[in-house]
């Protein structure tokens, strides 16, 4: 007996079922074909091989908002999660705060909760209280905070009773509730005592001020760091906003087209991040825009030591 073929949709070939998915992709607005990110500038940790993005983030003044119950759109809470979600999508990795700073660890742990990309965090925070028991203290309430079993980083906030934490310290590493150690200053201050410890103390970071407008530590710590192996991270890179009024108004200098700078965030990031022993700067905002310009310093050619002291010496003119 013949039995009649059943009807069956019509296949179409494959290089034109192809065509028609692309076709549909720009028309309908479907997900594309993934691109290959551009590299990234990243650092090496000294003591473990590891490497981190060249630029990270602060959270000091920034991130210490009121926080509520339920953020409305356009409020502050709001802004500061896509400012999060600018620094994951470029690649960042280092988010650095301190129980100092307010409410920054609590609003930093509330939206973490919230953002796809905090599983590439690098946590880094400070201890900053006198005391050992005050400190431990300290410490779980900032992992209660930010939410999380453990810190990768764990500083002495501006020397402050380092000799009780740092032992503290080093039994929570080799515990492994914190991956790395560090002491932290800010300014000119305590630079002596800084480069005391750096010589005489194991430590994995250290973190310092350094920019444009302050290059003492090119003289002495950052060359000290480096010898000894510590991971260097640069905090005030922006001199708190200052370089941003010392050049308002002016164009960008000719040599920032040559190491793909498109603003001045980006020039004053690259003079950081391009000493050889900066690891990471982090320079803080509060403002989604200012946050991909400075994940803007992640590519792109970096300056020399010769146009480094360009930077300098031009900086120093204006």
């Amino acid at each position: 007996m013949h039995y009649a073929r059943p009807n069956r949709p019509h296949r179409v070939s494959t290089p034109r079922r192809r065509f028609l998915a692309l076709a549909l992709a720009g028309v309908l607005g479907a997900p594309r074909l993934p691109v290959a990110a551009p590299p990234i500038h990243t650092r090496p940790i000294p003591t473990s091989g590891e490497r981190l993005p060249a630029i990270g983030m602060g959270t000091w003044i920034t991130f210490d908002v009121a926080r509520g119950p339920s953020p409305a759109p356009n409020d502050a809470l709001t802004t500061r999660w896509q400012v999060l979600q600018a620094f994951f999508g470029a690649g960042g990795r280092l988010i650095d705060s301190s129980p100092m700073y307010g409410s920054a660890e609590a609003v930093l742990g509330e939206l973490l909760l919230q953002s796809p990309g905090a599983s590439a965090l690098f946590s880094a925070t400070k201890v900053w209280t006198p005391g050992q028991w005050m400190g431990e203290q300290q410490m779980a309430r900032s992992r209660d905070l930010w939410g999380l079993p453990r810190f990768d980083l764990m500083q002495v906030h501006n020397l402050l009773d380092w000799d009780a934490h740092l032992p503290i310290l080093r039994r929570m590493k080799a515990e492994g509730q914190i991956r790395y150690l560090g002491i932290t200053t800010s300014h000119g201050r305590r630079h002596d005592g800084l480069a005391a410890l750096i010589r005489n103390e194991a430590l994995d970071f250290v973190q310092l001020t350094y920019n444009l407008a302050h290059r003492a530590a090119d003289t002495r710590l950052l060359p000290l760091a480096a010898e000894h192996g510590c991971a260097v991270i640069i905090n005030r890179p922006f001199d708190g906003g200052d370089l941003f009024n010392r050049v308002r108004g002016r164009p960008l200098p000719g040599y920032a087209a040559e190491i793909g700078c498109a603003n001045w965030a980006q020039v004053f990031l690259k003079f950081v991040i391009s000493h050889p022993a900066v690891t990471c700067a982090i320079p803080a905002t509060s403002q989604p825009a200012h946050m991909r310009e400075n994940m803007g310093a992640l590519h792109g050619p970096l300056p020399d030591a010769a146009l480094r002291r360009v930077m300098a010496e031009h900086f120093d003119r204006l």
